[in-house]
């Protein structure tokens, strides 16, 4: 099980995170749940594929062939197309037609591939001509700050920009932290505790759904790949 693969944190307020990487032989892994959506740019073999890709709300095993490669920008939660809402990407992806081998297409024009130096500058693009927008509902509504809407019209716009409930968003990032802190070497009983869990069991089968490993796995590697 083999890959490369590097990430950069983003000063853009739309960008979460900038991954890139190439499989190498046998690569297969557990991907673990993950709140908030990305655009993924693929190449293999010469071909080309572009997918917006949802929240994931249960660990799942996934591959990739030998020499594929990817680049993932990761959007910070609140972030969408407005003609892709992310309540409709969870689980699943939507794949992006192409143009060429360099471009694709996205409502209705063409839009050059973004590499690992210049997304910031693809996504400004996107954001000045109307196609992504930042809801600020879901912010308020993560800080539990008053909102002057209706309860029905926030739970309507933050899955809308999300896809997820805020429940579920924390219930993911809780089980992120306490993988985290396992792979720090903490131990099973401190980690339960500063995650937030009600017992070790609680915390168990939290891992095993969002993370896809226990606690003792997680644990004895020092962390998940």
């Amino acid at each position: 099980m083999e890959i490369s693969m590097e990430g950069r944190a983003s000063d853009s307020p739309y960008i979460d995170m900038i991954w890139r990487g190439q499989a190498g032989k046998d690569y297969a892994v557990i991907c673990p749940a993950a709140s908030r959506w990305h655009l993924l740019f693929h190449k293999q073999d010469g071909r080309v594929k572009v997918s917006a890709e949802g929240p994931i709300t249960r660990a799942r095993p996934t591959t990739q062939p030998e020499g594929a490669e990817f680049l993932v920008i990761e959007f910070k939660l609140g972030i969408f197309l407005p003609k892709l809402p992310v309540d409709g990407l969870v689980d699943t992806e939507t794949v992006l037609p192409l143009s060429s081998k360099a471009s694709f297409w996205l409502h209705g024009s063409t839009w050059q591939l973004p590499d690992y130096d210049n997304a910031e500058i693809f996504v400004a693009r996107l954001v000045r001509q109307g196609l992504m927008e930042c809801d600020p509902v879901v912010s308020a509504a993560l800080q539990e700050q008053p909102q002057e809407l209706s309860e029905r019209t926030v739970r309507r716009r933050f899955q809308r920009a999300t896809g997820l409930t805020p429940t579920t968003i924390q219930q993911i990032e809780r089980a992120q932290y306490a993988m985290t802190l396992l792979g720090q070497g903490h131990s099973l009983l401190d980690a339960t505790y500063q995650a937030g869990y009600a017992d070790q069991p609680h915390m168990t089968r939290s891992l095993k759904h969002y993370i896809g490993y226990t606690p003792a796995q997680i644990a004895s590697n020092g962390k998940v790949e």
